[in-house]
Formats: structure tokens, sequence, C-alpha cells
């Protein structure tokens, strides 16, 4: 439900209606911003997904319930994956991760 295009300085999130409909919108995220890259590998019961944090995210980068992982589900810096997106998951956190170091950041916080 949607699509991320990774420049040299920024991630670029496109979302379909459908994707929009949690409450995530569209975003760009300036790769200096991102303080930690926030994953979780999709399964075959429960979805994946990439967060690019910012210091928008700090206070719930701390707290690891199901209420944080709705709010991280909601986020319009977070991408979703599936069980059958998996490699596109793995493929889509190595590519962030260097970016984010490449930046000077420390992507595993």
């Amino acid at each position: 439900m949607a699509t991320v295009t990774l420049h040299a300085d920024r991630a670029e999130i496109k979302r379909k209606f459908m994707g929009k409909v949690t409450g995530a919108k569209d975003s760009v995220i300036p790769l200096r911003d991102v303080i930690k890259v926030v994953s979780k590998e999709p399964t075959r019961a429960w979805n994946g997904y990439v967060q690019l944090a910012t210091e928008q995210d700090r206070g719930r980068l701390v707290v690891a319930t199901a209420q944080a992982e709705k709010a991280i589900a909601n986020n319009s810096r977070t991408i979703m994956f599936t069980w059958n997106q998996r490699k596109t998951y793995a493929a889509y956190l190595a590519m962030v991760t260097a970016a984010v170091q490449a930046h000077g950041g420390h992507p595993l916080g």
C-alpha cells in the first residue's frame, strides 16, 4: 500500500488510498534526520515493518507494547511488509541502513 523511493539524501514514501486509511500520510524523510532504523521481520503470522525514526518518534522508541506497535504501523515514516514481501523487506532494510550510515547516522540507535 506504499512505495518508497530512496534517494542519496532522502526517502520518499507515497501511499495509496488504502495505505492512508490508518492515518499514515505521504512523507519525505531527510536521511540526516533519521535517529534510528526500527525494524521487525515479517513472519507468516505477523506483518513486519521498517520505520525511519526521527526526533518526532523518540518517546515512542522506549516502550514496546501493543499500543506502541500500532503507533509504529500508523506512522508516516513506516513501511509495512507481509510474509510474501520478506525479500523486499530485507533489501530495503539493508539499503536504508547503509544510506543512514552514509549520512553519519547510527541506524541501530
